[in-house]
């Protein structure tokens, strides 16, 4: 069988997030506020174990049952994902309220997300074999201007984002949309994502899938090169 198209998840797949305490000091700097580097290790650290940092590490111990309910359907649009994770933010306290608020803005920004070294050279060699390329994602703002900001938006045909279709993955309804935006029949695309209980849902519409190692982007140099062998 020969792919013809190629669906790819974002976080995890495509691109990482910067670490939490880079996170929280790019937020604090442009806020004007200053604390000890003790401090914000501290504050990065209940930060990310309370998973407010979207793209990061879940949530450590159970949630508050609002915060519980938000979580089930946080992709499912723009507000839920917001609320949900400047929730999981606000269990932390920070100098100023309005922190919490300005650190679901940055996540959402260009410089907060570096591409693995090797995106680039995979979604070219696909786009020079001339195999359609897709971004399906669980997300709640529209990541199309970090795939711009790093000049990746060029080699993707169609984003197909949770938030724009109320649908969240693993439903197979978001692929069957993603096949259709690139014009490719389900048994001829093959999904490459980090998640396999989300990723895994395009198998049952009869996507191929690839899964990858979500390491952070200096440990994981070349993990996106096997899906070039997998291109018949």
């Amino acid at each position: 069988m020969a792919i013809k198209g190629v669906l790819f998840d974002f976080s995890g797949t495509l691109f990482h997030i910067e670490p939490a305490a880079s996170w929280l000091r790019a937020v604090l700097e442009d806020a004007g506020i200053a604390m000890s580097e003790v401090e914000l290790a501290h504050a990065a650290e209940r930060l990310e174990s309370a998973g407010a940092l979207a793209g990061g590490a879940l949530p450590a111990g159970p949630l508050p049952d609002d915060l519980a309910a938000l979580w089930a359907v946080r992709d499912r649009s723009a507000e839920a994902h917001r609320a949900t994770y400047t929730g999981l933010s606000r269990q932390v306290p920070l100098p100023d309220p309005r922190l919490h608020d300005a650190l679901y803005e940055r996540q959402m920004t260009s410089a907060a997300w570096r591409p693995y070294p090797d995106t680039v050279e995979v979604l070219g060699a696909l786009r020079g074999r001339g195999v359609a390329v897709g971004v399906v994602s669980n997300i709640g703002w529209d990541l199309r201007p970090v795939f711009r900001g790093h000049g990746i938006d060029p080699y993707v045909d169609a984003y197909v984002l949770s938030y724009e279709h109320g649908i969240q993955k693993p439903d197979p309804r978001l692929f069957a949309v993603a096949c259709d935006r690139l014009g490719v029949a389900p048994g001829d695309t093959l999904m490459v994502g980090d998640d396999r209980r989300a990723d895994g849902g395009a198998a049952e519409l009869g996507c191929a899938v690839h899964f990858v190692d979500p390491r952070p982007v200096e440990e994981r140099p070349d993990g996106l090169r096997p899906v070039l062998d997998l291109i018949g």
